[in-house]
């Protein structure tokens, strides 16, 4: 692989992930995260009460 193929790869990395970035960014996002944190903390929760409960 020569290093202009080497550089042309790179390039469309970082664009591929400045462009998920800017999606990201841009919200409209389905589920609120605020949302997805309380899932979190639920599981969580109910993980540690399984383990320690016992």
């Amino acid at each position: 692989m020569t290093g202009d193929e080497q550089w042309g790869r790179l390039q469309r990395r970082r664009e591929r992930i400045r462009a998920e970035i800017r999606r990201n960014r841009a919200g409209g996002h389905r589920i609120p995260t605020w949302v997805l944190a309380a899932v979190l903390g639920v599981v969580l929760l109910g993980w540690a009460w399984l383990i320690l409960g016992r």
